[in-house]
């Protein structure tokens, strides 16, 4: 019997975990970032990245339809036995818990930046932490159905900006490839890493009801991910100048602060308040993954307590070490780094290792 059915989650639920834990801060600069490696060709990018990580999720979920009861924890116990799977696990929870306070380390940056510049940021990840542990320690079930709700409550945010569109200039895009494929190859791992959240399937698969369509959900999440980059993508490199988009740093942001209605005129501070709450989905996926994996090590059920640890810490740390801008790109470069391993090539070993793990097992037994 799966352990985890209590907690079962539907479809469209898994399916808006999985894009909400890839959709953070950095839709918001990606345009800069890929016109800086590769020009305006750079949304050509977009597309190669999610080819890349649907093969990344396939593999995953290939390796666990052999275990569709476990979670990532449970199947590194079964595969290296008590001892070293745990050990095994410690990177994994390292990196999951420093992906979730990244991200909400550059959402309070924006917020300090936009509107509290004389608020302490520790105040500010506080305000973060209360609905987010209220979230987090109640399981993945309430955790999916927020994801669910607050995705069908923002799916009207891309369509503003389209009032962008009258003001630009498609030829900006001509000609395709125009410096060749370098450029592109050069830029692809920035771009990569935009997609990173696929790693949280290693944690959501077993709670899934009809495991049957995972690889569906899989690709469904990672093609709606990839049209919002693309859309944000192009928009701007219509709008902008290729020269210029380079000297913004958060050209999405810039290009909402063109657009006034009659009954609002700074909509770019009213985009980037609604947004955090759509960014909120990414960091309390992340940290679930954390707790979940603790809970697991020290053999509780009940993360609750986890949870409050993993935020009070949280606090203390941006107390302590008051991040700013420049080191939060340092640091998500390391994260990007180390997230390669995790995200491309710990679902491509773990798939040659089960195979021959399962191999070796029927022909001892036969």
């Amino acid at each position: 019997m799966n352990k985890y059915a209590v907690n079962e989650i539907s479809l469209m639920q898994y399916i808006f975990l999985i894009q909400g834990a890839q959709v953070g801060t950095g839709v918001l600069s990606l345009p800069r970032v890929l016109a800086e490696k590769s020009g305006t060709d750079g949304w050509v990018n977009v597309l190669i990245a999610w080819g890349i990580n649907c093969l990344a999720g396939w593999a995953i979920l290939l390796t666990l339809r052999k275990y569709p009861d476990f979670a990532l924890p449970d199947l590194f116990n079964y595969l290296f036995g008590k001892w070293l799977g745990k050990l095994l696990l410690l990177p994994i929870i390292a990196y999951f818990a420093f992906f979730g306070w990244i991200i909400m380390i550059n959402s309070m940056l924006f917020i300090k930046a936009w509107f509290l510049p004389k608020t302490p940021g520790y105040l500010i990840l506080l305000l973060f932490a209360i609905p987010g542990y209220l979230i987090v320690r109640h399981g993945l079930n309430i955790q999916a159905r927020y994801a669910e709700f607050i995705s069908y409550l923002m799916m009207w945010i891309p369509l503003i900006f389209l009032a962008t569109l009258e003001h630009g200039h498609w030829i900006h895009l001509l000609p395709v490839l125009k410096e060749g494929w370098e450029p592109i190859l050069s830029g692809l791992p920035r771009t990569v890493f935009a997609f990173a959240g696929n790693e949280v399937l290693f944690f959501i698969y077993p709670f899934l009801k009809k495991k049957q369509f995972a690889v569906h959900g899989m690709l469904i999440a990672n093609t709606m991910t990839m049209f919002l980059y693309l859309y944000v993508t192009i928009i701007c490199f219509v709008f902008y100048s290729p020269d210029e988009i380079t000297s913004l740093n958060q050209p999405t942001l810039s290009l909402l602060k063109t657009i006034e209605f009659r009954f609002a005129e700074r909509v770019d501070m009213i985009f980037l308040a609604i947004y955090l709450i759509v960014v909120s989905r990414a960091w309390n996926a992340y940290i679930f993954c954390t707790v979940f994996s603790t809970g697991f090590l020290f053999k509780k059920q009940d993360h609750s307590s986890h949870a409050f640890v993993y935020f009070v810490l949280a606090i203390v740390c941006v107390y302590l070490v008051k991040p700013t801008w420049n080191q939060a790109e340092h640091w998500s470069t390391l994260l990007g780094n180390a997230g390669m391993g995790i995200m491309y090539a710990l679902p491509v070993l773990l798939l040659v290792y089960t195979s021959g793990y399962e191999k070796y097992r029927r022909w001892k037994i036969g």
